[in-house]
């Protein structure tokens, strides 16, 4: 195991070993423990009770964070002619069609997320294997695939995020920065969790909350008690 750094070092004497913390102490808690020079993302990683191996099971969806994530979204509309002056009047960063297709195709991925309507689905196909490893496949189940591309892209410029469960049964997600105040990365973790929460399947079985764990970019993770978060 490598050497732990000073800061490192500090950050461990601040957590109490095994304890589980309140949103509102954990939070803090991350916000005392970041020690890095740039504005550190804070994440949230909670365990579920499923099988995400079954279809019944996998846990999806979007969520938009009261407070934002902190980060400018480099956001491209893949549209008709029609829709474009609408997407760049909500705020989008890139809008076009056939040009940036062949941009994709030739490697260019210098975005967040890619927006497209429904319509033009069936020219972004062949771009799957390029986008979706890298996580910008549209996909109606984000709200990404739309009619409404305007829409689309104001709600991602205020803060919504989409996630997944991971095979591990583990949703891991960034909801803002650290820089926020501890009331706002609250906000944002208990509506993270709050959305969890309504899209539990019917077929999950136990203890659906299993673990809730808050931590910044380079800091360890903070152990978060689910009650104190439920509201």
């Amino acid at each position: 195991m490598s050497k732990l750094t000073k800061n490192q070092k500090l950050a461990l004497s601040k957590l109490e070993a095994g304890k589980t913390y309140t949103l509102a102490e954990a939070c803090e808690l991350v916000k005392e423990m970041t020690f890095t020079k740039f504005d550190a993302s804070f994440d949230i990683d909670v365990r579920l009770g499923v099988d995400p191996r079954k279809a019944n099971q996998m846990v999806r969806g979007v969520v938009t964070l009261p407070h934002g994530t902190g980060k400018s979204v480099r956001v491209l509309v893949l549209c008709n002619a029609d829709a474009e002056a609408a997407a760049k009047a909500a705020g989008a960063d890139y809008v076009g069609l056939d040009e940036y297709i062949d941009k994709i195709k030739g490697g260019w991925c210098d975005v967040d997320v890619i927006i497209t309507q429904p319509a033009i689905m069936g020219k972004i196909g062949a771009l799957g294997r390029i986008l979706g490893p890298r996580g910008l496949m549209p996909n109606p189940k984000s709200g990404t695939v739309t009619p409404d591309v305007a829409k689309a892209v104001e709600e991602v410029k205020k803060g919504k995020i989409d996630f997944k469960v991971d095979k591990n049964g583990i949703v891991h997600s960034s909801i803002g920065k650290v820089s926020f105040s501890a009331e706002a990365m609250g906000d944002n973790a208990r509506e993270f969790v709050n959305t969890l929460i309504k899209l539990k399947p019917a077929t999950a079985k136990g203890t659906y909350i299993k673990s809730i764990y808050l931590s910044s970019t380079m800091s360890p993770g903070v152990k978060v008690d689910p009650k104190s978060i439920e509201a």
